[in-house]
């Protein structure tokens, strides 16, 4: 066969609402058993219902959503021992996506890296300032959060293996609302200490990617991935 030519891949709206709705499964704006019709996302995002349709099949595929009526579906719920082994897919995958990067990362991929890093210690530094329990303290565990997802999506772009990224997609979406709460309680705790260790993690990981060393990055992550599973799923069925 002769060389097909080169197809653009625009952004359309079904792109945009499934990333939109994906986003607010995440971020628990869109709460786990929820109901929600087409209409109504579709009124939310200001669209046709067409392109949420279509978002909606997606988010199917992914186990996001699960349809129970024509034209409604129901945010997924998974049970304790599900949830249990999805942590020790994303366990194995985010420790191999380290590996990758120590062994195929660019030198931009790595600034990349270190300047979350930088900014992250900016963020610890002012939490360490702020008023104990207030507002301040709060948005800036968010922020710190949103800062350690961009690092690890910039480990798992430097492995640059498609599949692992696509799979990593997929999983990440199962605990990041889950997470963010359990960090909140975390820190407004006696097991802030522990907090503290599992960010610094994310530093040790870093110095062997940049080492270019495939088994310190690999062991790392893993044990900082199970570390923070473990403690996100303690929070979740507890009691």
């Amino acid at each position: 066969m002769g060389q097909l030519p080169q197809l653009m891949t625009p952004v359309t709206l079904g792109d945009q609402a499934y990333a939109a709705i994906r986003e607010a499964i995440i971020s628990g704006s869109l709460q786990r058993g929820e109901k929600v019709t087409e209409r109504g996302l579709a009124e939310s995002l200001d669209i046709s219902a067409t392109p949420v349709r279509e978002a909606l099949r997606r988010l199917e595929q992914d186990r996001l959503v699960e349809r129970v009526g024509p034209r409604s579906v129901r945010i997924a719920k998974f049970e304790e021992s599900e949830l249990r082994e999805f942590t020790m897919i994303e366990d194995s995958l985010r420790a191999l996506s380290a590996r990758l990067a120590a062994e195929k990362s660019t030198a931009p991929q790595r600034r990349a890296m270190c300047a979350l890093l930088d900014r992250a210690d900016e963020l610890v530094g002012q939490f360490d300032a702020a008023s104990t329990d207030g507002p301040s303290e709060r948005e800036l565990v968010v922020e710190l959060l949103d800062c350690m997802r961009q690092f690890h999506a910039a480990v798992d772009q430097a492995s640059g293996n498609s599949t692992l990224i696509q799979m990593l997609h997929m999983v990440d979406a199962f605990g990041t609302d889950e997470r963010r709460g359990s960090l909140l309680d975390e820190v407004n705790s006696e097991r802030r200490s522990a907090v503290r260790e599992r960010y610094r993690q994310h530093r040790a990981i870093y110095d062997a990617i940049a080492a270019g060393d495939g088994d310190r990055a690999e062991e790392l992550m893993r044990a900082h991935s199970r570390d923070s599973n473990t403690s996100r799923l303690a929070a979740r069925f507890s009691g």
